[in-house]
């Protein structure tokens, strides 16, 4: 498929599926979370945060991204647990404060809604630590963002911001000591990388079951 815009019904559905394809890997993510401390609840909160943002939306308003987004954003803002969720909650929130101002958004107005929220989501942290979703998500995202063009689809966009998530998500190791001594990939940013593949996924016509 090519998508040159999406419509607010459409971001909602793309969230469901990140919400669906999370949700599978939610044993996965607990047993990797060794990071700020090893208390094996990061896909449990980071799931619940994206739940309580889903749980404000109402499809039947209205088909404005901009409208959907903010209520997407209230949720999980008042539904963040853990660090993990609140720093999910924090590029949610950057993501809506550009996405309010549109009807539908292209891959540039995507891009641009992404960088904020790289912008919010370190701000929200007192000591941000390199190696955690928020280096995943910054690097995927200013690499897939500095790609696009006018001409560029949301698949283009997306297809670019998973693929270095991938490579970013792997080096995560090497950024911080206590996950290279357990020899595991950062939890949350794993956790945000299926988000992306499940938001891909429902972009690209996959019917979301959850």
């Amino acid at each position: 498929m090519s998508t040159k815009t999406i419509d607010g019904k459409c971001y909602v559905r793309m969230l469901l599926g990140g919400a669906a394809m999370l949700s599978l890997h939610i044993k996965e993510l607990n047993a990797l979370n060794v990071f700020p401390v090893s208390d094996g609840d990061t896909g449990t909160n980071m799931l619940k945060t994206i739940e309580g943002g889903l749980s404000e939306v109402d499809q039947n308003s209205c088909d404005h991204i901009g409208e959907l987004s903010k209520q997407f954003s209230k949720g999980v803002l008042l539904s963040a647990r853990g660090n993990s969720g609140v720093i999910l909650s924090q590029i949610f929130a950057g993501i809506s404060d550009v996405l309010e101002e549109y009807e539908s958004a292209t891959a540039l107005t995507l891009a641009k809604a992404y960088k904020h929220g790289i912008e919010k989501s370190y701000a929200a942290v007192q000591n941000p630590a390199e190696g955690t979703i928020l280096t995943v998500f910054r690097e995927s995202t200013e690499y897939a963002a500095e790609r696009m063009d006018k001409n560029s689809t949301l698949e283009d966009f997306f297809c670019l911001h998973i693929k270095e998530a991938k490579r970013s998500l792997e080096t995560t190791k090497d950024l911080l000591p206590v996950l290279k001594e357990a020899d595991v990939v950062d939890s949350g940013a794993a956790g945000y990388l299926y988000i992306a593949e499940g938001m891909h996924q429902a972009l690209g016509g996959k019917e979301v079951v959850y």
